[in-house]
Order: C-alpha cells, then structure tokens, then sequence
C-alpha cells in the first residue's frame, strides 16, 4: 500500500487553514478545481492552523480541526512545533521574539524563555493527544550549535555539557510525552543538538534511548553536510517517526562555501540552497529504498522551500513527484521464479 503524501503547513502560515484545505486535495469538495493532490495535511502549530492552547482550553476545538480536514478528505498524521522547540534549548536572543508566541516570550528574559518553551512543549504533547496525532515533530535548540567550529578553543567537556544540558531539559518535555502516548521527532538540523549521524547518536545516548525522543527525517539537511541521507535511516532504522520531504541543490563553483558566506536563502551565489523535491541533489529512490529497508510505513510530508520556485506550481509538482517515486518493497527476489522447486 503507497504510502500517504501529505503536505506541512509551515509554510503556508500566511493563509487560513481552510483557504490550505481547499488547494491541498483532489479537489472534490465542490471546488470545481484541480487541488494539489496531497492525501493529508501536517499542521504547523503556528497561525490558525493548530494552536495549542485553544485545544487545550476549548473541548470542541480539536474536533473541528477534524472535521474541517473531514471536509476536504485529508487525513492527519503528525503536528509540527519547531518554532516553540527551538527556544528550550537556545541561548535567547532578540531572534526569538519573531517565531515565539507572545506568551512564551513574555518579558524575554533568556531563563524564562526556556522554562515557558518548555512548558509549551508538554502542552504541546497534551494537545497532541487530545487531537488523536502520535508525533509531534520539532526542533530542540541547542546552547553548543554556535562552538560548531572550535575556535576560541573550548576548555574540556563543554561539548558534553551541551548535551547535559539538553538531557536536563528535554527529559522533563519526554515524561509528559510518554504520559500522552505521543512521541517527539526531532528534525535533525544544523542548529538542533542534532544535525548529523554522530550528533544523533550522541543525543539518544543523552536521554538513555528512552522510545518517546526519535527523528524527523529530512534529507535536505543532511545533503549539503557531505551526509549520505540514506545511511541516516539505516543508522536509525527505528527511529524514524515521521518524514520530511525536502531538496537542496550544492552548487559549489569555487566562488561560495557550504557556509554560504550570510547571503539569504534564494541567492544564487550561496554554495547550497533548498529546492523543490525532485530538482535538486537527493537520491529520492534511494531514500524509499531505505524506508522500505526499515520498514518505514508513515506519511511522506513535503515541507515546501524553494525560493525560486512559485509554490502553488511547486507543491502540486512536489505531490505527484512524491506519489511517482514512492513504491512498494517486493515480497520475493526476482530469480525466484528460475526455482523449479517454488513452482
């Protein structure tokens, strides 16, 4: 059975979820339009798209969020809540007040940032429960992201208190998570306290495995690091809670680094940028065939980013690439039927 293709609301906030709803489909609810041809929707807790503290505090919101998806014959698998997620760990700065809702960043004072993003979390996973979804994708934050590089040198062991300190944070988020039923997928990212195959690894060390903390894959944070997205998922073959379907191009002609030199995203001087699934560097038949490999049986959700790109064309292209490369594994090995003792 394919599995299903939905489509991340992040980037979509600027609009009203039903407006998404509309576009997103077949197009079968009296529309008299072709819709993008997603199966489901992954909402984004940002915008009118599910906000965590009216399904905590209104017992009919969940249900219409439901219905409303109902309506337009989209399924829901997973909640996102990256911008929240990233102030647990960070050390805060002015750039958290633009991605944070106002009650979590109250007076900005850094250690009260943390403490509200944190409690925002464990609500998150109440919320999360209450609307019936399993996985609530996300980031971290990190204190350690900014030492990447080792200059100034960093006296012995910071390194290992950035995980401490990730450990100390995230344990308390988790316990909540496991009182739910519901796990947190990390999207592993440069700036999250996991951004490659060692970081992951060191990050599940940390927390002592515990089953609530795995990750949401996405390759195109692996493939401009030099990492092989799909020797990710076989790293982690049990890991993987949920799917990102995203592309990056590198395009690096001696000009321009991996760092990309501050310039924005759609430049055309950076040495990588993100591209529209199917129009970059990801092997995505590799990337299924390590799925299947895993036994990876979730959605595959297209977190849209291509500045180049215009994303009402872009996201109904991205469905029905990710509809054309996804495939079943086989149930026999094709010399089997030269067998004279399987006929």
């Amino acid at each position: 059975m394919a599995r299903p293709v939905t489509l991340f609301t992040g980037q979509w906030a600027d609009m009203k979820l039903e407006e998404i709803c509309k576009v997103a489909g077949q197009g079968s609810s009296g529309t008299g339009e072709d819709g993008f041809g997603y199966d489901g929707l992954e909402l984004a807790c940002w915008g009118d798209h599910f906000e965590v503290d009216k399904a905590l505090s209104d017992d009919t919101y969940c249900a219409r969020k439901r219905d409303l998806l109902s309506r337009y014959d989209l399924q829901l698998f997973a909640i996102s809540a990256h911008l929240v997620g990233q102030a647990v760990c960070d050390r805060i700065d002015e750039r958290h007040k633009g991605i944070l809702p106002d009650h979590v960043w109250g007076d900005g004072d850094p250690d009260g940032v943390n403490e509200r993003a944190a409690e925002e979390m464990k609500n998150t996973a109440r919320a999360a429960a209450k609307l019936g979804v399993e996985v609530v994708n996300g980031f971290t934050g990190s204190r350690i992201w900014p030492l990447v590089y080792d200059f100034p040198p960093m006296a012995p062991g910071t390194i290992e208190k950035g995980f401490e300190h990730f450990a100390a944070m995230w344990n308390p988020i988790l316990d909540v998570f496991q009182e739910c039923g519901v796990r947190f997928a990390l999207e592993v990212h440069p700036t999250e306290i996991a951004f490659d195959i060692h970081s992951a690894r060191t990050a599940l060390e940390a927390i002592d495995h515990r089953e609530e903390f795995g990750f949401n894959f996405d390759p195109s944070h692996l493939i401009w690091q030099g990492v092989d997205p799909a020797e990710f998922i076989r790293e982690f073959p049990d890991r993987i809670y949920h799917v990102h379907m995203k592309d990056a191009s590198v395009t690096l002609n001696g000009r321009s680094g991996i760092l990309s030199s501050h310039l924005p995203f759609g430049d055309h001087r950076r040495g990588w940028d993100f591209r529209s699934v199917g129009r970059g560097g990801v092997r995505f038949e590799e990337i299924i065939r390590a799925l299947n490999d895993v036994g990876y049986a979730g959605p595959l959700s297209v977190e849209w980013e291509d500045s180049g790109m215009d994303r009402m064309h872009g996201a109904k292209e991205a469905a029905q690439f990710c509809k054309n490369v996804d495939f079943e594994p086989s149930g026999r090995k094709f010399d089997s039927a030269f067998d004279k003792s399987e006929q």
